[in-house]
């Protein structure tokens, strides 16, 4: 095998996930995405780091009513103190479905994202004993939870109980690939937060 060949077989690396989940012990609801993209791409060391993703302005959108609020002033970057304090305001804890992962293609797509090893779901559920819902920002990662519960993938915007009880909701991506306006994401998590007992 000449160089290469050896180039064009190896496999990807093996990365693990960059950060802890995010929670407090009163946390009500666990949203959970498949894995963060490559660091080129963050501008924070937080979930949804990628500033043209339509994660935060949607969040900002629901929760403070103008799709800016969690920024910077004068800036497109994420003020990540008020994003932590609005989490643990409405007991909102973050984590992602995957611990270990492959980019098979060497971009942030779930399509091309394989997922060696995922999150440990219960033991991170035993740290939130008030967390009775968990979302899913799209459909790699709905499937993943569904695997981890003994569950079907729900329909967008709808949710599916496990056998203990929890409630499990798949959101739409909030990736700007996904074709969907962020105030029509919005509607549909704002709802699903409504339900949650975590917005009024």
């Amino acid at each position: 095998m000449n160089a290469i060949e050896k180039l064009n077989t190896a496999e990807p690396d093996v990365e693990i996930h960059p950060w802890p989940p995010f929670y407090s012990p009163d946390s009500k609801i666990l949203i959970m995405g498949t894995f963060p993209p490559q660091p080129k791409r963050w501008s924070m060391n937080f979930y949804y780091p990628n500033p043209t993703n339509d994660f935060w302005p949607m969040m900002a959108l629901i929760f403070l009513g103008d799709r800016r609020a969690l920024n910077l002033p004068g800036s497109k970057m994420f003020d990540l103190d008020a994003i932590k304090a609005l989490l643990v305001e409405h007991g909102i804890a973050m984590n992602d479905t995957g611990h270990k992962i492959r980019r098979l293609m060497g971009n942030a797509s779930d399509k091309f994202l394989e997922i060696i090893e995922p999150v440990d779901l219960d033991g991170l559920l035993k740290l939130m004993p008030e967390c009775h819902t968990v979302a899913t920002t799209g459909e790699k990662a709905a499937g993943v939870v569904a695997e981890l519960t003994s569950t079907v993938p729900p329909k967008m915007g709808e949710y599916v109980t496990s056998p203990g009880g929890l409630e499990i909701w798949r959101m739409p991506s909030t990736s700007r690939a996904y074709p969907l306006k962020l105030e029509r994401k919005a509607e549909y998590y704002a709802a699903m937060f409504r339900h949650a007992g975590v917005l009024k």
